[in-house]
């Protein structure tokens, strides 16, 4: 048995953040069941490149899922929505705040035909504030919360290459939030409004800035370890192109890559002319070819790799051990892939020998009168 055996989710979420929120949650036993739109559903279901009809993207994050359509402009439809959701423990939806109230879809109006309904909404600023309604992507919360400022600066900025605020604002604390609303629920039997705002679960992420901005009283955090300022957490190009992953930070550590790569002793006081011990660095690193540093490292304690493609990274035979990628994806063609992994310990997923599709658009049933539930 999984840990949400028998729990029900409405799922009213588009594109990222709220589908891989109720993938987690499926994986570890909830029926999650998309409500989407009639004219294409979820607008991920388009987005290239398709693995046979439908999106990849789709495809990797909507696993195991079913799909209601239904046209939320329409009365009736909306309606039979309501007594669906008056039968599932948790709703979750990723519209600006007030739509799905203007839909009579709200938390007041839902929770009046189900107590116990556990309500999740997933917006970029949350229910309240002045930005509530400000129209905003990934990149934009991303930026709003600080975390862009340490790369230093315009000339050194780089964009971020994922979505951060998605998946770390978004994903995670709806999952941890659902959870601790379940628990809450189990001891008081009622449900509650989750108010899940993407930009603000972002903070964490600059721990390190903000306490250096109390404490020294400056903003600090181009300055930071993390924003590429000291030689022991960089990236060092090798004589290939490839790159050198080091994260000497302690001392020991420090002492250990200092020896594997010769540095001059002059230049192990990292303190006394930074500048001058990263530039040795990177010429020493560039002299030698990735496959150098790679044996050069093996066996030694000094937290330096090289960098992985993803081809790679998924070959690792570490990932193959542990099992990342044994749980299957299959399409309506038939072709199987790895499903994406998600982190849930093992012994609250299926067997690896489950294979689980995406939803076909509306295959659970359409919204009209009968409400058809297969």
């Amino acid at each position: 048995m999984r840990p949400l055996d028998g729990l029900r989710i409405a799922d009213f979420t588009t594109l990222l953040p709220g589908p891989l929120a109720t993938l987690v949650l499926a994986e570890a036993g909830a029926e999650v069941v998309k409500i989407e739109r009639p004219d294409g559903g979820d607008g991920m279901r388009r987005y290239e490149p398709l693995w046979g009809e439908e999106s990849v993207n789709f495809a990797l994050l909507n696993r195991g899922k079913r799909s209601i359509v239904a046209n939320l402009k329409d009365p009736a439809q909306v309606a039979h929505i309501k007594n669906f959701v008056a039968k599932c423990d948790i709703l979750i939806e990723q519209f600006r705040p007030g739509v799905m109230d203007r839909l009579g879809l709200g938390y007041e109006a839902l929770s009046k035909l189900n107590p116990a309904v556990i309500y999740c909404s997933v917006s970029g600023y949350g229910q309240s504030g002045p930005k509530r309604h400000v129209a905003a992507h990934d990149l934009n919360l991303v930026g709003d919360a600080g975390l862009l400022a340490p790369t230093g600066l315009p000339s050194c900025n780089v964009i971020p290459p994922t979505f951060i605020a998605d998946i770390v604002g978004g994903t995670y604390p709806a999952v941890i939030n659902i959870l601790m609303a379940l628990r809450q629920r189990d001891a008081t039997g009622q449900g509650c409004h989750l108010d899940i705002a993407m930009a603000e679960n972002l903070f964490p992420l600059v721990y390190w800035a903000l306490g250096e901005r109390h404490v020294q009283g400056v903003q600090s955090c181009r300055r930071s370890l993390a924003a590429g300022n000291s030689p022991r957490y960089q990236l060092y190009e090798t004589a290939d192109n490839r790159m050198v992953a080091a994260a000497p930070i302690e001392q020991k550590f420090w002492d250990k890559f200092c020896d594997i790569i010769d540095l001059d002793p002059a230049l192990r006081d990292d303190s006394a002319d930074l500048a001058a011990t990263i530039h040795a660095i990177q010429q020493i690193i560039k002299s030698k070819s990735s496959s150098y540093w790679s044996s050069a490292f093996v066996g030694h304690d000094c937290c330096c790799s090289i960098v992985a493609t993803l081809d790679e990274a998924i070959a690792d035979c570490q990932f193959k051990e542990r099992g990342s990628f044994a749980h299957k994806l299959v399409n309506e063609q038939g072709d199987s892939q790895s499903a994406l992994p998600v982190p849930i310990d093992p012994m609250f997923r299926g067997s690896f020998a489950e294979t689980k599709s995406a939803p076909r658009l509306g295959e659970y049933g359409e919204a009209v009168p009968p409400l058809r539930m297969v």
